[in-house]
């Protein structure tokens, strides 16, 4: 089974960029598909954005379309998310996620996950 680890957040102004890691290890991500998610103070988790294994096909939520991008390093077995314009209401826990089981949604039937890394945006 593959174990996840993030990195990369942190305190950042509005309008501004991170990028988060998520490290693999135990298993090639290319036999999953890797998702990220986030979860705000008083929210319920949220789907962002997912890669499939194989073909490296993506998905996004449509509040992050357009500023957020999914990318995954084969080499080093690991997966980015590219944030950028961000805004005050992407201050959240970010989760990375894999899943090993095919479900038609790409948001859905996660059952791997990180510790997250915390994101806040000052406005």
């Amino acid at each position: 089974q593959v174990q996840l680890v993030e990195s990369g957040g942190g305190l950042v102004q509005a309008g501004g960029s991170l990028r988060l890691s998520c490290a693999a290890s135990g298993r090639t991500l290319r036999t999953y598909r890797t998702g990220w998610f986030r979860q705000a103070p008083g929210k319920e988790r949220e789907f962002v954005a997912s890669i499939n294994g194989s073909a490296g096909t993506t998905y996004y939520a449509d509040s992050v379309k357009g500023r957020f991008t999914i990318v995954r390093d084969n080499a080093k077995n690991t997966v980015y998310l590219q944030v950028n314009s961000l805004r005050p209401d992407d201050t959240a826990v970010y989760y990375c996620s894999a899943r090993s089981v095919w479900v038609p949604s790409p948001t859905r039937a996660y059952d791997i996950w990180g510790p997250g890394t915390q994101v806040t945006v000052l406005s």
